[in-house]
């Protein structure tokens, strides 16, 4: 299913969800990378974390590296992954760039949340109904 990324037309990988990027190199082009979706970006604790952050309101990377145990590069990094699976823009302001949540990313959480969400309520019903008949 293609997805939009950065202005770039990608496809997500059968079964895990990863986004399919660009190609390793110029040597191997026909084998692909995968780059984190939104779901495995926030695996990890440091970018739940960043992301959190970034919940309140947008900062600058030496911001948040001074509200965790990680450093400056280290927050760059966490970032880097964030705005690679859609859910962190940034803007230029003066000399520091400002980063804040893409409610567009976010927004497609939520979708594949509730989505999610609906199924599973809809099969728990099925569940409780199909018991009851059998108990009836």
């Amino acid at each position: 299913m293609p997805l939009a990324l950065e202005g770039r037309k990608v496809a997500l990988a059968p079964r895990t969800g990863l986004v399919l990027a660009q190609c390793v190199s110029v040597d191997l082009p026909l084998v692909q990378t995968y780059r984190a979706s939104g779901w495995n970006a926030l695996g990890d604790p440091t970018r739940r974390a960043i992301f959190e952050l970034l919940a309140d309101r947008p900062r600058a990377v030496g911001e948040l590296a001074s509200e965790l145990p990680v450093s400056r590069p280290a927050v760059s990094q966490h970032l880097k992954v964030l705005k690679e699976a859609g859910l962190v823009v940034d803007r230029a302001v003066g000399n520091r760039r400002i980063y804040q949540l893409d409610p567009r990313g976010v927004g497609a959480l939520r979708a594949q949340l509730d989505e999610f969400w609906t199924k599973a309520l809809a099969a728990y019903k099925r569940a409780v109904e199909h018991q009851t008949e059998e108990v009836s």
